[in-house]
């Protein structure tokens, strides 16, 4: 059974398919010796080579990884700073023949959900704005919105970037002079929910994403910490996203990777396999305020 070339590079985790075309199309990519083109089939036994480097797979035998991460204040969505931060690859574990793929970015100073996937086509599913996936936050803002403000928040205002509104924004209390709000929005610009919240002459003292879709941040996950999928619940999130199962195979599954000791954070830091919550909506109390410790 011969699949698709950009197909099957993009489910091992080196990007879309839309930048496997690419690859495939600036020569980089090898099939039995040969230059791959544009279209190209492959079947399980052919040797294929990326930029010189040998890429395995099995041909519709197993479902991509999902991590859900609960990315701290302090740590930068880059594989390459100039500033030499911490970063949130740097305690993921590693895969062979393929890379993590972070779904989004979460700002410096921005803590909560981040999703990574070894499946190009998942996290574009996830992040092109044509599919329009909520996103959840917990905002803290100083001081508090009035009721035309939160008005005209939902309805939309004028950035510099274009038009922004917030599908739903809830106001959830607070003391002194630190107000709790939970917004969703379905796209995900640079610093959308902070630089809203400015035009509004409110500056947000902490901002937390607690849902992505259907995936919801689990409050037992501490920060620095991640979560990884089991195969039922990656295949969820898949018929979800309307993207095809692969065949299974008997021998199919994975552990998931013990959680990690405080001598070892950098190298692992993932939680117990327990079942994160997946679900279209999350009650803000149990997602966002626990998870703030608020």
């Amino acid at each position: 059974m011969s699949e698709r070339l950009h197909k099957m590079l993009a489910q091992e985790g080196l990007g879309s398919r839309r930048e496997m075309e690419e690859l495939i199309r600036s020569g980089k990519v090898m099939v039995n010796g040969q230059v791959a083109e544009v279209g190209a089939q492959v079947e399980e036994d052919d040797l294929v080579k990326v930029n010189g480097r040998v890429i395995r797979f099995r041909m519709a035998s197993k479902l991509p990884r999902v991590l859900l991460y609960h990315k701290p204040e302090g740590e930068i969505v880059s594989r390459d700073d100039p500033e030499k931060r911490e970063s949130v690859f740097d305690v993921l574990p590693q895969i062979r023949g393929g890379k993590w793929i972070a779904v989004g970015r979460l700002d410096f100073n921005t803590s909560g959900l981040l999703i990574f996937t070894t499946s190009g086509e998942l996290a574009n599913h996830l992040m092109h704005p044509r599919f329009e996936v909520e996103r959840e936050y917990a905002v803290r803002a100083r001081g508090e919105l009035t009721q035309d403000q939160l008005q005209q928040l939902r309805q939309g205002i004028q950035m510099e970037d274009g038009p922004a509104s917030f599908e739903s924004l809830v106001d959830e209390g607070g003391e002194g002079s630190n107000h709790w709000y939970r917004g969703v929005l379905k796209e995900g610009r640079n610093r959308e929910v902070r630089r809203m919240f400015e035009m509004m002459g409110l500056t947000v003292s902490r901002l937390m994403r607690v849902r992505f879709g259907i995936l919801s941040l689990p409050p037992r996950v501490k920060r620095g910490r991640w979560l990884e999928l089991e195969p039922a619940q990656v295949a969820e999130v898949l018929r979800w996203a309307g993207i095809a199962l692969p065949e299974p195979r008997q021998s199919e599954g994975r552990k998931v990777a013990p959680a990690g000791k405080p001598d070892a954070e950098r190298k692992s830091r993932s939680q117990p396999p327990r079942t994160p919550r997946i679900t279209k909506k999350t009650p803000f109390r149990q997602s966002a305020k626990k998870a703030t410790g608020r």
